[in-house]
């Protein structure tokens, strides 16, 4: 079985279509990391684990997803996407349908590994597949395949509540466990690899047509640069995702009535819920942003506006109003991170093994989450100011590293690539036989 077993064929082999598919996958694995929230009092409450212990299930589950991503990645440059989505199907089913019965932590672990390296599978493979079937416009296709994983939990966080609320923890995991597999084991069988053409189609100055294997590209300075960069603004985002009710509980404003846009609500609830429209928004935006002006002046742009939100924060933060104003602007700027990188990758070094490829990248969003529990670390001593002006320092390098670093060295790159990988010449059709140039 190769990735030519299933090529493009009939009304599915459309980029839009695919990207659409890409889109309903992801959405569909976003409640094993979105979701999560909503069962862990419910589970401690039956077995009095303790927070703490059951969270590691969560910590366990991200490193998982984002670590294996490369090896999956590596599956779908070489046998296609389908079977790779198809097996990811059945393992986050698996996940939560154990999880409705874990009377364990050793159980729960488990659950949360199968979990993590289905929706790596998934994960994985929808943003590679945009990368190979959209290469004119990879930042908007990646943003838009990383907005659905914001957009099924948005969608699906509700409903999963009430039936926990009316039917328990248990009953909602093995419904939308088999669910959510069900309809990512039906969508996988309609994607397609991207065909030749487009895989090889005229690149701009700013791309590279080679493929790069993903060995050569762990010699390539470019992506050690990426990754640190990666990495800096990823520990900020993790840190406040996972730390936005306690930031608003130790502010005094977590209860606190805010009215905005016409809504009232409590400020924490109030800004989680629009942290992640803000969120979702912003990884097509800003992917759609970083094809019109180039990958770097984009990441500096949002980089900066986060620095500033997250500066803002440290001196008014205690304003529930400008709480929930200034996080929404924040997660705004931040997920473009899961857009911008897949497609600054894909440009850099081609779309071939960009599966594969991104997903080493992808690996620094767990090396940032490493960095999560310094974090609450140094809030528990010198306060959540303190954490926010350091995440502030991590953004302004980045965006620093953006500018100075990055583009130059990108620059280099692609020069050195066409003058080493330069496409064969057309022989002549008069005159004396020439030979091809290499």
């Amino acid at each position: 079985m190769n990735a030519n077993s299933n090529q493009t064929t009939g009304a599915f082999g459309n980029p839009w279509v695919q990207l659409s598919i890409g889109v309903i996958c992801m959405a569909c694995v976003a409640n094993l990391q979105y979701g999560w929230t909503l069962f862990v009092t419910p589970i401690d409450d039956k077995y009095h684990w303790g927070r703490a212990a059951i969270q590691v299930a969560f910590t366990l589950f991200v490193l998982v997803e984002t670590w294996l991503i490369p090896v999956e990645g590596y599956l779908v440059d070489r046998f296609g996407p389908r079977y790779v989505v198809i097996a990811g199907a059945f393992l986050v089913a698996i996940a939560w349908v154990i999880n409705s019965g874990a009377s364990s932590l050793a159980m729960l672990y488990f659950a949360a590994a199968l979990g993590g390296i289905g929706t790596g599978c998934v994960y994985g493979t929808c943003v590679g597949n945009a990368l190979k079937w959209f290469p004119g416009r990879r930042g908007l296709a990646a943003g838009i395949t990383a907005a659905g994983f914001g957009a099924g939990a948005a969608i699906t966080i509700g409903p999963i509540g009430s039936m926990i609320q009316s039917a328990g923890y248990e009953h909602a995991f093995l419904v939308f466990g088999l669910i959510q597999g069900a309809i990512v084991f039906v969508m996988a069988w309609g994607m397609q690899v991207a065909p030749t053409s487009l895989i090889a189609a005229k690149v701009k100055a700013n791309q590279t047509a080679h493929g790069y294997t993903p060995a050569e590209v762990l010699r390539n300075p470019v992506f050690w640069v990426m990754y640190l960069m990666f990495v800096l603004v990823a520990s900020g985002g993790l840190t406040m995702a996972a730390s936005m009710a306690p930031i608003a509980k130790d502010f005094k404003i977590d209860k606190v009535p805010v009215e905005l846009f016409g809504l009232t609500m409590a400020a924490g609830i109030f800004a989680i819920q629009l942290n992640r429209i803000f969120d979702g928004v912003g990884r097509p935006f800003f992917g759609w942003v970083s094809d019109q002006i180039g990958r770097e002046y984009t990441m500096a742009l949002a980089f900066t506006i986060g620095a500033a939100a997250l500066f803002m924060l440290s001196q008014v933060g205690t304003n529930p109003v400008m709480f929930v104003l200034l996080t929404a602007v924040y997660f705004g700027v931040y997920g473009e991170i899961f857009s911008l990188f897949p497609a600054t990758q894909g440009d850099t070094f081609g779309a071939k093994y960009a599966a594969a490829n991104a997903g080493m990248l992808y690996t620094a969003k767990g090396s940032g989450a490493l960095l999560v529990p310094v974090a609450a670390a140094i809030a528990k001593s010198s306060g959540w100011d303190s954490v926010f002006m350091i995440a502030m320092g991590f953004n302004l390098a980045a965006a620093i590293l953006a500018l100075v670093v990055l583009k130059p060295l990108r620059a280099r790159h692609f020069a050195i690539s066409r003058a080493t990988f330069a496409p064969p010449a057309a022989p002549s059709t008069v005159g004396d036989h020439q030979h091809r140039t290499t």
